[in-house]
């Protein structure tokens, strides 16, 4: 953090009385002393209501003084010299006091260093207690973030090879989402049970996986010391399971959900659930039940607004509540010196169980997971998109044919012929959209399709050409009618083929 030091020559080598000077003269400045050491005082400028003060402190080494003024509220540059300014007011307060003091007042101040150096002597070592406690409370000593770090990495290490993959940086492809397992209802309960798990690796743009990532790292800070890699880790995949649950359960409609979010809503859950025993000192629980307790407020009502899956993050902090509570018994018997092996495997068989009775209970429709994986298959060819515009024209051309020949009763002959041969040129279009299909870069079920659909237009044809025939004649022609009969039987059947692709 920025700070700037000044160091004056002193007359003599008396450390307590050059001591007493600068603290009169910290006083002159309106600079409040805090704490004081062995030749040292710690001091502070004053607050205003909108700008921190700066720290000060005065370290008097034989006949040296130094005085240093340091930011230490975050600031990342000194633009306006504040602690030059400092250290300057100081010097000119300093050198003002120490012609003018008498020996009574650096008495006087001697005496009140000596009690301030006593003061904050008792100060660092109830601190230190606490600290100790704390430490003792959350297992913080010597601990790691393996866990944590390796979560993150896996999320990381995801992310790239699915924007390489086509997912999208910035913004997301669904259907590449899709293919790498997001949670999607028409997939997830129709087999897909393992997108209740992947799901929750993956992330729709990296401003998504950034805060998510940054969120986990503050709650893994205090969590995977305090559980245990076992504990910490069933932790987070048994919430990110059940949010992936709550998501599938709200949305009456298909969302295709992914995220690490569910799991850290529920990591938050669980901590607001160890925050409300006395498994964590005082000290610091009330400070981490507020900011906790704001985090999850303000990204539930951030959630409300369209493409958050509220429902996710609601899912996995209940369960992480809850989960919290039966590891606090965990930790409680582990603390008396008793076994709890049983906590971890109870908490994965109840998340399983609730995970297989939902998907029990809520299978999706077969033709929607076939139509869904189509287009994810899709997804992997890049002139997909323009044969899907083709076929849309297609179907354009195949309306206006098929309209033309219908609502043929009030029709005379003449007028019927007409329409028909009207239809004709209709079809010739609808073939000339497919007709470069053949170089496009597409998956093979559009190449079946493809080709169905060119077969079916050439027996539209040919049943429109036997209709005209059948028209121009005087009378019923039995071959043209059995002709024609096996035409429409034909092309029933490509219909029905198209329908099965």
């Amino acid at each position: 953090m920025p700070k700037y030091e000044q160091s004056f020559v002193l007359n003599n080598n008396d450390a307590e009385a050059a001591l007493a000077t600068a603290m009169q003269a910290m006083i002159n400045l309106n600079w409040p002393v805090l704490y004081a050491g062995e030749n040292k005082l710690l001091g502070t400028t004053p607050k205003k209501w909108n700008k921190p003060g700066q720290q000060i402190l005065i370290d008097v080494n034989n006949t040296v003084l130094t005085v240093t003024s340091e930011m230490v509220n975050g600031e990342a540059f000194d633009i306006t010299g504040k602690n030059k300014k400092n250290t300057a007011a100081f010097a000119t307060a300093f050198d003002a006091v120490k012609n003018n003091i008498t020996a009574a007042i650096i008495n006087q101040h001697k005496n009140a260093i000596h009690s301030l150096r006593e003061a904050t002597e008792k100060t660092v070592e109830q601190e230190a207690k606490e600290a100790a406690e704390i430490s003792a409370a959350m297992n913080l000593e010597g601990s790691n973030l393996y866990i944590t770090y390796g979560i993150i990495g896996i999320n990381v290490l995801v992310f790239i090879l699915m924007a390489i993959n086509g997912a999208g940086i910035f913004e997301a492809n669904g259907l590449v989402h899709i293919k790498w397992g997001s949670d999607y209802a028409p997939l997830t309960l129709s087999g897909d049970w393992w997108r209740l798990i992947t799901s929750v690796f993956l992330h729709f743009g990296i401003i998504h996986l950034l805060m998510n990532m940054y969120s986990l790292y503050m709650a893994g800070v205090y969590l995977e010391p305090m559980l245990g890699k076992l504990k910490y880790t069933a932790a987070y995949l048994c919430t990110g399971v059940f949010g992936s649950i709550a998501s599938l359960w709200w949305h009456t409609e298909p969302v295709n959900s992914a995220g690490a979010s569910g799991a850290i809503f529920g990591m938050y859950g669980l901590f607001l659930a160890l925050l409300t025993t006395k498994l964590i000192p005082q000290k610091v629980r009330q400070g981490l039940l507020q900011s906790i307790g704001i985090f999850v407020v303000y990204n539930l009502i951030y959630g409300v607004k369209g493409g958050v899956d509220n429902a996710a993050h609601i899912g996995g902090l209940l369960s992480g509540f809850l989960i919290g509570y039966l590891y606090v018994l965990g930790i409680k018997k582990e603390k008396a010196q008793q076994k709890a092996a049983w906590l971890v495997p109870a908490v994965i068989v109840i998340t399983a169980v609730c995970a297989f009775v939902y998907l029990q209970q809520n299978k999706a429709d077969a033709g929607a997971r076939k139509a869904i994986l189509m287009q994810v298959d899709a997804a992997g060819f890049k002139d997909d998109e323009l044969f899907n515009k083709k076929i849309e024209a297609f179907a354009s051309y195949e309306e206006k044919a098929i309209a033309v020949s219908s609502n043929t009763d009030s029709l005379s002959r003449q007028e019927f012929a007409q329409n028909l041969n009207n239809a004709l040129p209709l079809w010739d279009a609808a073939a000339n959209e497919l007709g470069g299909v053949a170089g496009y870069n597409i998956s093979p079920a559009s190449r079946n399709r493809a080709v169905l659909l060119i077969e079916y237009v050439q027996l539209r044809k040919q049943e429109f050409e036997l209709l005209i025939s059948l028209n121009n004649l005087p009378e019923d022609d039995s071959v043209l009618k059995q002709q024609l009969e096996e035409t429409g039987k034909k092309i029933n059947a490509k219909i029905e083929a198209l329908k099965n692709l």
